[in-house]
């Protein structure tokens, strides 16, 4: 019964926070402060002059898994808002290890190695592992992640990200490419309760 009230909690934050429905809804910002844009430095501050994405970059990002099972994404948010555009993985169980990078197209899908197209004119690959958009622990198989396997930017309002596709999920590892308008600086944290891998990118 905890976890359901939680779900409903945090469903209903993201719905008041993004504005709109399905799985594309963003997770709350952090805080309340006023944010500011500063064209001369290209970051985005606070009244108090504090970069809501410190320690931002365009350098690999990884991390370890908190766990040696698989984990399993169940929902994808997406949203905008003031001085960064906001992607979130949220995962069942607990969280996979990660890799978050620029890289070059052409992108081919794990496991096919069919092309992925993507909108956008850089593209940022998340690659989780061990983790699964499927729970592989019963004999059919069963499906955890049921949105979409194409996003659009535009559904969330985002300004930066332009799509998510993912782009593979073969053999415990799970990638997403992130299509975004330029090359931009990201930040990437965790959460729990429930397990979250976050992405920000610095808007416009």
């Amino acid at each position: 019964m905890r976890s359901l009230a939680i779900a409903a909690l945090v469903s209903a934050t993201l719905v008041a926070a993004a504005g709109c429905g399905g799985s594309d809804k963003s997770a709350a910002p952090s805080g309340g402060q006023s944010l500011s844009s500063s064209t001369a430095t290209g970051t985005t501050t606070t009244a108090d002059g504090i970069d809501p994405l410190e320690g931002a970059g365009t350098t690999t990002v990884q991390g370890a898994a908190t766990g040696q099972e698989t984990a399993l994404l169940e929902r994808i948010a997406l949203g905008r808002h003031e001085g960064y555009d906001r992607v979130v993985f949220q995962f069942k169980n607990q969280l996979p290890g990660y890799g978050v990078s620029y890289v070059q197209p052409p992108l081919k899908e794990d496991g096919s190695g069919n092309p992925v197209s993507v909108a956008g004119n850089a593209v940022v690959v998340v690659r989780m592992e061990p983790a699964s958009g499927f729970d592989l622990n019963t004999a059919e198989g069963v499906l955890i992640y049921k949105g979409p396997k194409r996003i659009d930017g535009s559904s969330a309002g985002t300004s930066v990200v332009q799509q998510l596709v993912r782009s593979g999920d073969f053999e415990a590892v799970l990638s997403w490419a992130i299509g975004l308008s330029d090359k931009v600086d990201f930040r990437v944290t965790t959460a729990t309760s429930p397990a979250r891998l976050i992405v920000d990118f610095r808007n416009h």
